[in-house]
């Protein structure tokens, strides 16, 4: 990976993230400058967003899950002091450490891992059912959550975002068991780890960061947590030069999985109706956020390939003879998935200048029943039918699926606006 694409970036990011370098190529051909504006409406950890500030230009995030909006905010705030941050780190580090040695002295972590479990520090049940199941082990569980609580006790409020990231990046990296694919799952079972020398090293690559990046340059950056399907609450009219975005696939990719073990152990998510809630919240791109109530398909009732691809879906989970929960949704959120971007980019073009330039990062899907999905040609079609201009679809990249047997492209839909 290229260096200038990990100093900010790493501080917390999504496996399979685009490459900031992909933001700088757009950003070029658009001709950018300081007084234009980047929208980013699926700004996930922030990459768009932190390359428009390094480069001095104006942007705009939105993001529906907290953990990821919590990210981007913090990678946008390059205002600490590199030597009292990481000053303030090293005292967090020290009185966690005595704090462990505090119950190694009481014997409480030198008994069997049964007897242990009942006296080291743990999540309240309503958190724990939350948690893919061994995604942490109790020893390094109980570290994190003592590291937390001196990281509370000992709260700056210039520091404390920081701090609390660095855990959030340590908890994925390497406190955890989990593991990262097309989907989360769990890798090796740590018994125990250096929770804290981990969580010091984070921090002294933020500080180092910030030593490199603080205060070079002007640029207005703001971010909300807030869902891309309700932008009229939150944009000007007309105040948007360019969006640069990645929205979610239409496949079972659930980023609220992805995120689940930092989110519960922040406090982000705390119990089953506050993980509903935020579902509620996100595009309907996999099965576990479809509710009864969902009716986004609606916007793409008229249309013939969208429809016809549904019920392609269908046909062959009925002629499999697939019954599952999961599997009978899996026409219905195609649907949702297609309905939720139309009324995105619906909602988006009062937000829009004359001539405003959209980069759409999007895959081919074969996810359901090895039925083929040409995400960025339907995105296309819907955005046409809007009243955009098509400027181009771009390949990113592709990747073979042995499942199907075809290259699966992912594509740069670019667009214009032309105004009113």
């Amino acid at each position: 990976m290229l260096a200038e694409d990990r100093s900010v970036h790493d501080w917390y990011r999504f496996v399979l993230s685009f490459p900031p370098h992909l933001v700088r190529t757009y950003l070029e051909r658009f001709g950018l400058n300081k007084d234009n504006t980047v929208l980013d409406p699926f700004c996930g950890t922030g990459t768009t967003l932190v390359e428009c500030k390094k480069l001095g230009i104006n942007c705009i995030g939105i993001e529906a899950l907290p953990m990821a909006y919590f990210a981007s905010r913090v990678k946008l705030n390059w205002g600490a002091k590199p030597e009292a941050l990481q000053q303030h780190a090293s005292k967090i580090a020290i009185e966690t450490e005595q704090e462990l040695a505090y119950y190694k002295r009481n014997g409480r972590s030198n008994k069997t891992s049964i007897e242990a479990s009942r006296t080291l520090e743990s999540l309240p049940p309503e958190k724990t059912t939350l948690l893919i199941k061994d995604s942490i082990s109790p020893i390094p569980l109980h570290k994190t959550l003592i590291l937390l609580s001196v990281i509370e006790r000992l709260k700056n409020d210039l520091f404390y975002d920081y701090e609390r990231l660095a855990l959030a990046k340590s908890l994925v990296t390497s406190t955890g068991n989990l593991r990262f694919g097309p989907e989360v799952g769990i890798g090796s079972i740590k018994s125990d780890a250096d929770v804290v020398g981990v969580w010091l090293n984070e921090m002294g690559a933020m500080t180092a960061d910030l030593a490199d990046f603080g205060g070079i340059n002007g640029a207005q950056s703001s971010v909300y947590c807030a869902d891309a399907r309700d932008l009229d609450r939150i944009l000007k009219p007309e105040s948007v030069d360019v969006v640069f975005t990645s929205p979610p696939y239409p496949n079972e990719k659930d980023y609220t999985r992805t995120t689940r073990l930092e989110s519960v152990i922040l406090g982000f998510i705390a119990d089953k109706s506050d993980l509903r809630n935020l579902k509620q919240t996100l595009l309907r791109s996999n099965t576990r956020n479809v509710y009864k109530q969902d009716d986004d398909d609606k916007w793409v009732n008229n249309c013939e390939e969208i429809r016809e691809i549904s019920e392609m879906i269908e046909r062959k989970r009925v002629d499999l003879g697939k019954t599952s929960g999961f599997e009978k949704l899996y026409s219905r959120v195609t649907m949702l998935y297609f309905g939720g971007m139309y009324k995105h980019l619906f909602q988006l073009r009062p937000a829009l200048k004359s001539g405003a330039r959209l980069a759409y990062v999007v895959g081919d899907q074969a996810s359901y029943l090895q039925v083929m999905i040409r995400t960025g040609h339907i995105l296309a079609q819907i955005a046409q039918s809007l009243g955009y201009e098509l400027e181009s679809i771009d390949l990113f990249r592709s990747r073979f699926a042995t499942a199907t047997k075809q290259d699966l492209r992912e594509e740069v839909v670019v667009l214009r606006w032309p105004g009113k």
